[in-house]
């Protein structure tokens, strides 16, 4: 079973960009680097070299470098493919729950071109219920992710907290941001709560 899998990064049968990975570095525990967005590089640019490197990987091969380092990191637990309650049919590329702000997520897009507004409306949409959730879009675009941040100052693009590219300064900036949070477990859910509860037994009770 490869460490992807151990973690909980991957789940089943391993796909071709968990095999891709994993014949990238014989174990990602050992890389060694000075900052977040080196080890970002030297994966990518490992990844890039590949033979069998293609759009359709380019993805979720993105997203294990990110849960990787934070693994590494030690920004945990990490959620994968998140759903959150009452947010109907999104999944969250990767979301962490802090006590300060409660969710925050990141999605992680290696280009963005119009998928920014994908991440925008999954944001808003978790923000309409955690009005304190942060949202990070993640990504390897240079030029697009210069866009957005113009779109998120002029109040066109209104989920996004920031656009961040990995390879970048910026990037390291946010991974120190978030260490300084408490993460834990996201609290269990009750839907509804009331000290004033009538059941069938207490109506019976009156007869």
């Amino acid at each position: 079973m490869s460490k992807l899998n151990q973690l909980g990064i991957t789940v089943g049968e391993e796909g071709k960009a968990n095999i891709i990975f994993d014949s990238l570095f014989p174990n990602f525990l050992h890389i060694e680097y000075d900052k977040p967005s080196e080890y970002i590089s030297i994966y990518w640019e490992a990844y890039k070299q590949h033979p069998e490197e293609n759009k359709n990987l380019n993805g979720k091969v993105f997203e294990y470098i990110l849960a990787t380092l934070c693994v590494r990191e030690n920004i945990l637990p990490l959620y994968l493919n998140a759903n959150v309650a009452f947010v109907p049919n999104v999944k969250y590329d990767l979301m962490f729950y802090t006590k300060e702000r409660g969710p925050i997520c990141i999605s992680a897009k290696t280009s963005l071109r119009e998928r920014y507004k994908q991440a925008d409306l999954e944001a808003i949409a978790l923000k309409y219920v955690h009005r304190k959730a942060l949202c990070y879009l993640v990504t390897l675009d240079v030029s697009e992710a210069k866009k957005v941040k113009e779109k998120i100052k002029s109040g066109d693009v209104i989920g996004l907290d920031k656009a961040v590219v990995a390879t970048s300064d910026e990037f390291n900036d946010l991974i120190n941001e978030l260490k300084q949070y408490k993460f834990s477990d996201p609290p269990t859910v009750k839907v509804i709560e009331s000290n004033q509860i009538i059941t069938r037994e207490k109506v019976l009770d009156l007869n």
